[in-house]
């Protein structure tokens, strides 16, 4: 669903990884849908942006909300732009000689820098609401079916690098973290 003005926002501070337990559980369903909602999805689609990232989960700036926005090319290199308030996430068979997964590097604002291999289903549907409560969904292939099970994900408390072995997460982390060790583990 796009939604007109939608860079109006303000853009809010990520919340990285271990910094915030928000970042870690299951976010609350929305049932307010009131001005504050439209405010936080401008502010998301303006954090989003800012951060030069491709999708965001309410959560990634602190609020706990089932909200995302993206932003995100799909398979044939068309922009999937919209938000999903409430989203179920769906992942869909392949159409004709589409592949069922794709294995391609995946990263994260909430763990900035470094990317992963990271297998994902190469067809997905989200099924939500939009800002008046009236449902919507959205379906994308590639990159953009990658963003939609990626924001999901952050709604449902996992950051990527939860789904790679111990080792590799940790080496990401500490990646991330840099030399002053900024990063919470």
């Amino acid at each position: 669903m796009r939604l007109p003005g939608r860079y109006d926002g303000v853009a809010r501070p990520i919340v990285t990884y271990g910094s915030n337990p928000v970042l870690h559980r299951p976010c609350a369903p929305v049932t307010e849908f009131d001005r504050g909602l439209r405010h936080l999805v401008l502010d998301m689609f303006a954090s989003m942006t800012a951060a030069d990232g491709v999708g965001l989960a309410a959560n990634q700036i602190g609020v706990d909300a089932r909200v995302f926005v993206i932003d995100c090319p799909d398979a044939d290199g068309e922009d999937v732009i919209g938000y999903v308030v409430n989203p179920v996430l769906t992942v869909l068979d392949p159409v004709g000689d589409e592949p069922p997964v794709e294995l391609t590097e995946e990263g994260c604002l909430s763990v900035p820098g470094p990317y992963a291999e990271l297998e994902r289903a190469f067809r997905a549907r989200v099924d939500g609401v939009d800002l008046q409560g009236e449902p919507i969904a959205i379906e994308a292939t590639g990159m953009a079916a990658r963003c939609l099970q990626h924001e999901v994900d952050h709604l449902d408390g996992t950051v990527y690098v939860d789904r790679l072995p111990a080792d590799l997460r940790e080496r990401l982390l500490a990646e991330a973290a840099g030399p002053e060790g900024d990063l919470p583990a």
